[in-house]
């Protein structure tokens, strides 16, 4: 009974050990994550919806920036008129005046 039983292990085993005398000195095959490898090839060109999919989100981003900049310009020049520098006194510049030493 025992040795009905472990013939179907030892046939897989001799199986193995025959094929990897047979392959000595060859490395093995690696086929990993589907991989795509461009050893001085150019790049393959994404799928189209990826395409459209990026030139979508950079309409939406120019999009988005040109509204803001046209409908709430503050973000960009401040909320608040520049004042004129010209207008300035000495004393709020805190320039001493010319006759004290």
């Amino acid at each position: 009974m025992l040795v009905s039983r472990g013939a179907g292990p030892l046939r897989c085993i001799f199986t193995k050990l025959n094929q990897s005398n047979l392959r000595q000195g060859t490395q093995p095959i690696r086929k990993g994550h589907d991989a795509v490898w461009t050893y001085r090839q150019p790049v393959p060109p994404p799928p189209k919806y990826v395409r459209v999919l990026a030139e979508c989100v950079g309409g939406y981003m120019w999009w988005w920036i040109f509204w803001h900049l046209w409908h709430e310009p503050e973000h960009i020049t401040g909320e608040f008129e520049y004042p004129d520098p010209s207008k300035w006194t000495d004393e709020e510049l805190g320039i001493p005046p010319d006759d004290e030493e």
